[in-house]
């Protein structure tokens, strides 16, 4: 595992599903039989946390509540915290967190590998706007 995605996952909660895999991929562990519940549980969290990051930031800017999950990340964008494609494409995550919670039977497990890969690319981004946005004091 090369360090760069080692510090991320170990930032972001992600340590033990890079190291064991997932049975989507073929890459697990000889002895992991709970890799997808690892996947799905640190993704609702970590969602759960950014969305909770993105009322917080929205309503401390003056702004109301969004009226959905989907909506907090979109109208982040609008208030500049993130570029728009970018705010886009994150916000389907919120999606996933509602389908994760609610324990739907239809999750389907290579959508949760796919999302977990996607989280390692796009949380650190996602962090950083977030975090130049909250030391520019707006």
């Amino acid at each position: 595992m090369d360090r760069q995605r080692e510090a991320i996952a170990q930032t972001y909660g992600a340590r033990l599903i890079l190291r064991f895999g997932s049975t989507v991929s073929g890459k697990t562990h000889p002895r992991s039989d709970i890799d997808e519940v690892l996947v799905e549980r640190y993704l609702e969290r970590l969602v759960g946390r950014m969305i909770d990051v993105n009322y917080h930031v929205l309503i401390e800017s003056g702004y109301p509540p969004p009226t959905d999950y989907y909506q907090s990340f979109t109208q982040l964008a609008r208030l500049g915290v993130l570029p728009v494609e970018f705010a886009t494409r994150i916000a389907g995550c919120a999606g996933l967190r509602n389908r994760l919670v609610h324990e739907y039977d239809d999750i389907d497990a290579a959508r949760v590998h796919e999302a977990a890969g996607a989280a390692v690319r796009d949380v650190p981004e996602y962090a950083r706007h977030v975090q130049r946005f909250v030391e520019q004091g707006v």
